[in-house]
């Protein structure tokens, strides 16, 4: 069995790694939204937080009521308990990756869990 999986994204409305790369401890998605188009529904979550890279395009994000202006290059993390909904400009249309995990879940990152 190999150590990694890779995958190619298309250009799809939305696609799901889960499955695809055998994640075991979060979710990640890549959206695509046409310019004036939106995630169709508000939503929040139980447990998990969601972390936000804006990889093209622009748009806003309406978190809790509050509008958020985004552009590529930003990033942004909810907690679980916003309401949040996205948008894509009315002139251009905006791509993001969701990466979503447990909220407090992590116990180590970068050097700390690192093998030398």
């Amino acid at each position: 069995m190999k150590n990694f999986n890779k995958v190619n994204v298309a250009a799809d409305a939305r696609t799901e790694l889960h499955d695809q790369l055998s994640l075991t401890g979060a979710e990640i998605s890549i959206n695509n939204l046409p310019a004036g188009g939106s995630v169709p529904f508000i939503h929040s979550h139980k447990n998990n937080e969601e972390i936000y890279a804006i990889l093209s395009g622009k748009g806003k994000a309406v978190i809790d009521g509050e509008t958020i202006e985004l552009t590529t290059g930003d990033w942004i993390r909810i907690s679980p308990a916003a309401k949040r909904q996205f948008f894509a400009a009315q002139d251009v249309g905006i791509s993001f990756a969701c990466i979503q995990v447990k909220e407090n879940s992590l116990e180590g990152y970068t050097m700390e869990d690192a093998v030398v």
